[in-house]
C-alpha cells in the first residue's frame, strides 16, 4: 500500500493525460494560454496503463480519475478507459472535464467502462462564461452534461468555483439548475493554483460565505458525517433531501488529515499533494528500463514523504510552480 508518514493510505489516483485545455479560465491560466509540454515528454498510452496497472494491482489504488488540462483532448481516451476497466481488481473510473466534446464522447466512454464524470461549470450566463473562460462554449458544456446523464455516467457531478465580484451571485441559480437536472453540485473554494500566481485570499468566496448564500433560499441539513470518509466535499441535504449539495473548503476547511489522493502528471511525475513542491520522476526511470519493483519503490517513497497538510496558511507557503492545468485536478 501507499502509506505516508502520518498513516494515511493513498487509494485514489488522479492521472493527468494532458496539460492542454481548450478553455482559458481566469483562475487557471492567462488568456493567451501556456507553453504546452512537448509530445515526447508526455506519457504514451502504454506508459499510462503500465503505471496505472502498477498502482491498482500492486499498490492498493481503488479509484482512478483521469484529468487534465482537458482529458477529452487525449485522442486515445476511450481505449485508456477500456484498458483500465480490464484491470484486476477493477478500479472505479471517473473523469474530470470541462465538458466540451462530452456530448460526442459520452456514449463511447460509458461503453468503455467509465463510471462517472465531474464537469466544471462556473456560470449559466453566456457573457460571464466568455469573460471567465475567454471562449464562447457554454452551450457545449451544457450539452456535455446532458449527454453524460443520458449515457448513464451518474451521478453526474458539477464543480463550480465562485469568485468575488464575478459569479458569486450565481450560487442559487447554479444549485437550482443542478437540482432540476438531477446533477450533484459541488462548490469549490478558489485555490492558489493559477499560472499567473494572482490568487488573493480576499478575492476567494469562502465555504462559510457559500453556505450563507445558499441558506438564504434553501434549507441545508448536514449529511451524515460518517458517509464522508475521505471525500473532500462536506455534503448537505437540500430542503430535506434526497438531493444534496457539496462544499469543498480546500483553503478554509482543509481535509488533509483524511486525504487519500496521489497524483500522476501527464509527463509521469508523482505528486503526493496538489500543493507539493517536489515530484518523483517515474517516466524517466521507466524509459531507462526500471522494473515494476523499482517503480513501485519510487512511488512508495514519494508518498512516504507527504507532508501533514498543504500549508496554505503557513507563513512560508509557496505556490507550486506548476499550475492546475499541468498538475491535474
Amino acid at each position: 500500500m501507499l502509506v505516508d508518514g502520518f498513516g494515511r493510505i493513498a487509494t485514489d489516483l488522479r492521472v493527468s493525460l494532458t496539460d492542454r485545455c481548450n478553455l482559458r479560465c481566469a483562475y487557471c491560466m492567462p488568456p493567451e494560454g501556456l507553453d504546452w509540454l512537448p509530445k515526447p515528454e508526455l506519457l504514451t498510452d502504454d506508459e499510462v496503463i503500465r503505471l496505472v496497472s502498477l498502482g491498482v494491482e500492486r499498490l492498493g489504488i481503488t479509484e482512478v480519475r483521469y484529468t487534465g488540462g482537458e482529458p477529452l483532448l487525449r485522442r486515445g481516451l476511450p481505449q485508456i478507459v477500456r484498458r483500465t476497466a480490464a484491470l484486476t481488481p477493477r478500479p472505479q473510473i471517473s473523469l474530470t472535464t470541462n465538458g466540451i466534446g462530452l456530448d460526442r464522447l459520452a456514449p463511447a466512454l460509458a461503453e468503455a467502462g467509465l463510471d462517472r464524470v465531474n464537469v466544471s461549470l462556473d456560470t449559466l450566463d453566456p457573457e460571464v462564461f466568455r469573460r471567465l473562460a475567454h471562449r464562447d462554449r457554454l452551450a457545449d458544456v451544457l450539452a456535455g452534461l446532458a449527454a453524460a446523464e443520458r449515457a448513464g455516467l451518474s451521478p453526474v457531478k458539477v464543480n463550480a468555483v465562485l469568485m468575488r465580484g464575478v459569479n458569486e451571485h450565481e450560487a442559487i441559480p447554479l444549485l437550482r439548475y443542478c437540482l432540476e437536472h438531477g446533477y450533484q453540485l459541488r462548490f469549490i473554494e478558489q485555490m492558489p493554483l493559477d499560472a499567473q500566481h494572482g490568487w488573493r485570499r480576499e478575492n476567494m468566496v469562502t465555504a462559510d460565505e457559500i453556505m450563507a448564500l445558499l441558506s438564504g433560499t434553501f434549507e441545508l441539513t448536514p449529511d451524515d458525517p460518517r458517509a464522508r470518509g475521505s471525500a473532500p466535499a462536506e455534503t448537505f441535504l437540500v430542503d430535506g433531501g434526497p438531493a444534496r449539495v457539496g462544499v469543498i473548503g480546500s483553503v478554509t476547511r482543509p481535509f488533509c488529515g483524511a486525504c487519500d489522493r496521489v497524483r500522476l502528471t501527464a509527463d509521469g511525475q508523482v505528486r503526493n499533494c496538489l500543493f507539493a513542491t517536489e515530484e518523483s520522476n517515474l517516466r524517466d526511470a521507466m524509459r531507462a528500463g526500471a522494473t515494476d519493483d523499482e517503480l513501485a519503490e519510487r512511488w512508495s517513497a514519494a508518498v512516504r514523504a507527504k507532508r501533514a497538510g498543504h500549508g496554505i496558511d503557513d507563513p512560508g507557503f509557496l505556490q507550486p510552480a506548476r499550475p492546475m492545468s499541468a498538475i491535474g485536478g
